[in-house]
């Protein structure tokens, strides 16, 4: 009997401590072979950076042949809680006009801003609705239902 308890409790110890074990994923770019700090300025070619990493995860917005971006993203998440990025690599790669690598720098989650949001509002045009007119505002717009009367070339000749 004591045998069995203590069976229990060490198995529910073990069920609930693994519910406090984070969740961790892993999105961007996974390097394979190569690294994005592998990429040596000065010899390598945007074709030897699409053979050792791929296709970047995005380019600049303006000048997309010039600057590829590599960018990871390391989360975790707890029971109930929402998700934490715990590491984040972004890698620019920089090109000159002659294809080669120019420059290559990497960010790290300290390197990110954190932007807030505008709390203005827009307003919109037109009238305001009160939200009884919202409720009731297409109660008495319902169509009747059709006969054939109603439709072109179904009209009998008088």
């Amino acid at each position: 009997m004591l045998r069995s308890k203590l069976l229990f409790a060490a198995l529910s110890a073990t069920v609930l401590t693994a519910g406090c074990a984070p969740i961790v994923g892993q999105n961007g770019f996974q390097a394979i072979d190569a690294r994005p700090a592998d990429i040596v300025a000065g010899t390598d070619t945007r074709q030897t950076v699409l053979t050792k990493l791929g296709s970047p995860s995005t380019t600049s917005t303006f000048e997309s042949d010039t600057i590829w971006y590599y960018m990871t993203q390391i989360t975790e998440k707890y029971t109930y809680n929402v998700p934490r990025v715990t590491q984040r690599s972004v890698t620019e790669i920089t090109f000159n006009e002659a294809g080669e690598v120019a420059n290559v720098r990497t960010l790290g989650l300290a390197d990110g801003e954190q932007l807030t949001m505008n709390g203005r509002e827009t307003p919109t045009r037109g009238r305001q609705l009160t939200i009884l007119e919202q409720l009731l505002g297409n109660v008495a717009r319902g169509q009747l239902p059709r006969t054939d009367e109603d439709q072109p070339g179904q009209r009998r000749p008088d």
